[in-house]
Order: C-alpha cells, then structure tokens, then sequence
C-alpha cells in the first residue's frame, strides 16, 4: 500500500525525539510525528503521546495533501458534501468531486485513501503496544483496554469512511461485492508487508462483520465518560452511535433500534427537547440550532455532540482545509469555497420560517453576493472549529428511520423522533409540528425524515454517505436515482442569488449520474495497484 512507504526503517522514530521540535498538536501539548519501537511504550505518559497521536492522524494525519484535512479534520465534510447535490462547489477546489471526474491519480481521492490506512496503521501500531506495555506493568490492563477500544473505534470510523466511497453500498448483493482492505494489524516492516500483499480484496460484507467486532469492543470497553476529552476522545456512547449508523448501512432496522434503545430513553418530551438525556453519556440537544455549533469559534464542546475531531487554532486543517475557511463568506474572511445549493433551500419540505434558514446561513456578504453561506463554522481567522462526526440528533433521526422503515403502519415512536429534532427549528410549534396523521402512509414518514436528515446535517458532509446507503432502498419513491443531478456544474460559475427562494423552480446543469455507472464509486488509487497487484481495481477506472 501506498503508506507503507511512510513507515520504513527511516522514518519509524521515537516519539520523544519529535516532542522537543514540533509544534502544538491537538489533544496535548507534546505532539508525535511517528513511533515504532518498544521505548516509545516504556512509559505511561509515552502511551499517552502515542494515543494522541492516533487521534491526530485522524485530524490532518498526511501522508499526502497533509495539513488539508485529511481523513476526518474537515476533508470527511467537504468530500461527503461535494458528491451530494444540496453543496455547490464554487471555484476549482472540489470540482473534480463535484462533477465526478475523478480519476486513479485525482489528489483528494488519493488522499483519503491515503491519509485514512495511515491513521488505522498508527492505530494498530498503538494497539499492540499498549498490549505490550499491559504485559510488562507499564500500563494497567483497565487503561490498555480502554486505550485498545479508542483505537479501534477509530479503526472501525476510518473503515467505513473507505467502505462508502470506494466501494458499493452493502444492499448491492448483500455485501457480495469487493471492499476495502481491512487493517487490523500494523505493518511495520518486511514480515508484515509481505503479509499485506498477499491479501486480496474482501467483501464488502467481511468488512462490516470486521466493523462490528471492532465496534462491539469499543462499546464494552470504553468509559461511559472519557475524562480525556468528552467529544474527540471515545467514549462509550460515540461507540453505540457509529453501531447504530453501521447497522443502518447493512438494512438491519431492528438491530439498529436495538443499538439506539441503549441511548434513547423511552419517554421523550418532542415540546421541550433539549430536556431529554441520553441513557448513556448525558448527551442532549440544544435548545436552539445554531446552538449545537456553540460559539464563539463553533462547534464546541456540547452536550450534543457525541464525537468530535478537535482542532484548535495551533493545529487545525490550515486555510486550504479548515470548515470555516472552505464554507465561510468572504466579507466573514472565510474563501467561500462551498455554498448551498437551491436545490434544497428552494424546497418547500423545508419551511420558509424554519429557525435553521437564518440561524446558521446567510447571504455570501458583499465579496460573493450571490450565494447562501453556512455559519455552522465560524472560526474564521483561528481556524479552530471541531469537525461533527456523529450528534445527538443523528442519532435521534437515526432512530426514526429505523423504526419507520420497520413498521407496517405509520409509527407514532418514528414521528415522536422525528419531531425531537426538527421541534426546535419551527417558528409556531403548535401549528407545524408532525403527528401520525400527517402521514398518509409510512413511506411518507419516511421521505419527510430522509428530508428532515438533509436539512439538518447540511454542510456536515452527511450527504453522501445517505446517498450511498439508500441508493438501492426497496421503497422506490425514496431512492436516489444515482449521483443526483445538480444546479451548476460547479467551478467559478457557481450560483447566482436570483436562483434561490423559497419554492422557487430549480434548473440543473448537471445531469445525474446512475448508481450503474462506474463513477458512483471512486477508483482504488493508482499507486496503490502498482505497488500492490493483488488490489483489484473497480470496474470503469
């Protein structure tokens, strides 16, 4: 693979020699920058660095476009949105995702790939020293377990981040077709690269079995409350989160239910619903939308978010990576790079008065004029916004959906669900919000929360992986036709203020691209054939 390159004999060092010349990373004040040998685990406060340093791989890891993003700083919004149709890239930067023509060599797919099997290498690299130094006293086996179940919740994140862009979804065939490659060893020299090689692509469905383990771990052995870092450390309830998005992709309603039983408590309050807790990790949400971003810098530490890349403005994903730099207006000094699209602020699903249209999106200000911004980050010179990887109201909507598509009647628990997350946005709640009577039939339940899921995780990069998931979805009237179309073609043209209003006819200049067509998965990376053989490319590339 393309990242063992950059765990040779070279540049395998010990931690303490970059803690005394690198700047501040995030999660603590001594950084890493690569470790492999035994002394790097000698010590608890080296096991720690080392940790840290896993969940920095994760935020802007490298080894290419490092700095960006990559895989989880920003760069899982900004590709997740650009796929979809409700962003509209605005100048060069995503175009090639915006408009599908990517190809084996494309930078950002390489990257992903890239930067993601660099982040689960570092990760099994701590996990077997963490299990070593659990062996020898270093560590206590309470705190080498929980730090084991932090890599692996990791592990199980960047997986299934690969899982929905390189390959099909898991309804194509039951998880027949080929996956990804699922590390869960470290590869750290001859022995284990050669391992490596001789393994061949899995199926899509090994891959989710291996998810799950790794998530069952995680939720076993994580702390219900990670005094480390409530939101970017693991906690038990992040781990029963991701189980329950994990399940949703496989189509398993019921146990998806199960998972989100565990967080969701029988009574819910839809009239007040910042007022209801979670069961596990006291999550909730707040009481206004712009206020699950917190401020000022946005999305901080909440009682709504359940995990959170952190960045900060001495480590952050840099102004050609960071969300407030990529999606801020210009006058804000943000590059307003990526904007909304009509396609969703036009829709009429989305009511003209709902709280969210102008608590977190704006004109793009005089620079622009003529384009709708996000405000959701807003850390715009400091660059420090944490990026949402999975809130309390995923979660909540999650739910919904499972219990929607599980039901033979229009299910009062799904529209109770539903309007947890959707109460709190509307201007006149006694007027507007749903009840089991303004639904026909289930299935126009379950539009209204697939709809629902658009508007509230718009700019999070969500899009994409719901795109992916329900592609093949058996009711027909909710099933995306492919890639979507899209207003614009994307790149300096952009958008216009005079395509948007509500209701208002929407004109695409993209044509949708069918889920049969080989760019609704992107191309394994070409230095990754070549150096490995035995990858099979995706058909088309």
């Amino acid at each position: 693979m393309r990242f063992i390159k950059f765990i040779t004999k070279s540049t395998l060092l010990a931690v303490a020699v970059f803690a005394a010349a690198s700047c501040t990373k995030v999660l603590d004040q001594q950084p890493y920058s690569a470790f492999t040998d035994e002394s790097v685990f000698t010590t608890q406060a080296r096991a720690d660095l080392a940790l840290n340093g896993v969940y920095d791989a994760a935020q802007t890891g490298g080894p290419t476009l490092a700095g960006r993003g990559y895989p989880f700083g920003a760069a899982t919004i900004e590709q997740g949105d650009n796929r979809g149709e409700d962003m509209v890239n605005l100048q060069a930067f995503y175009q090639i995702t915006y408009q599908g023509t990517y190809t084996p060599a494309t930078a950002n797919n390489v990257s992903m790939w890239d930067n993601t099997y660099s982040m689960i290498n570092k990760a099994n690299i701590a996990i077997e020293g963490f299990r070593k130094a659990a062996s020898t006293g270093v560590l206590t086996g309470a705190v080498a377990t929980q730090y084991e179940a932090e890599c692996r919740f990791l592990r199980a994140l960047g997986h299934h981040e690969l899982l929905i862009h390189f390959a099909r979804p898991f309804l194509d065939g039951a998880g027949s077709a080929l996956g990804v490659p699922y590390r869960d060893y470290a590869v750290t020299g001859s022995a284990t690269l050669e391992k490596l090689q001789k393994e061949p692509r899995p199926t899509i469905a090994a891959g989710y079995a291996k998810l799950l383990e790794d998530l069952a771990f995680a939720e076993t052995n994580l702390p219900v409350a990670n005094s480390a870092g409530p939101i970017y450390r693991a906690q038990k309830s992040a781990a029963i989160a991701l189980k329950q998005r994990v399940l949703m992709h496989m189509g398993r309603w019921a146990d998806a239910i199960t998972a989100g039983n565990a967080l969701i408590p029988a009574a819910l309050n839809t009239a007040s619903p910042a007022s209801v807790r979670s069961l596990v990790g006291n999550h909730a949400l707040m009481a206004t939308p712009a206020g699950s971003f917190g401020s000022p810098g946005g999305n901080s530490v909440t009682a709504e978010n359940i995990f959170s890349v952190k960045n900060d403005p001495l480590d952050n994903g840099s102004v050609n990576g960071a969300p407030a730099a990529m999606y801020g207006s210009t006058d804000l000094l943000g590059r307003g790079l990526v904007c909304v699209s009509p396609i969703i602020w036009n829709n009429t699903g989305w009511l003209e008065d709902d709280l969210r249209r102008s608590g977190l999106y704006r004109n793009g200000g005089t620079a622009i004029g003529r384009a709708i911004m996000t405000t959701k980050y807003t850390d715009y010179s400091g660059r420090g916004d944490n990026t949402p990887i999975i809130r309390w109201a995923e979660v909540l909507l999650n739910q919904a959906e499972s219990e929607a598509r599980a039901s033979a009647a229009v299910s009062a628990r799904a529209v109770d669900l539903l309007n947890m997350v959707r109460n709190r946005s509307l201007a006149n709640l006694a007027a507007q919000q749903y009840t089991v009577a303004s639904f026909a039939t289930p299935t126009a339940l379950l539009q209204a929360i697939l709809l629902e899921r658009r508007i509230e995780f718009l700019a999070e990069g969500r899009r994409w992986p719901d795109i992916h998931r329900t592609v093949l979805d058996p009711v027909a009237a909710v099933r995306p036709v492919g890639i979507p179309a899209k207003v614009t073609n994307g790149g300096v043209t952009g958008t216009t203020l005079a395509q948007y209003g509500f209701g208002k006819a929407v004109v695409t200049a993209q044509a949708a691209i069918p889920y049969s067509d080989f760019r609704f998965i992107w191309p394994i990376p070409a230095t990754e054939v070549t150096s490995n053989p035995i990858i099979v490319q995706n058909p088309g590339y």
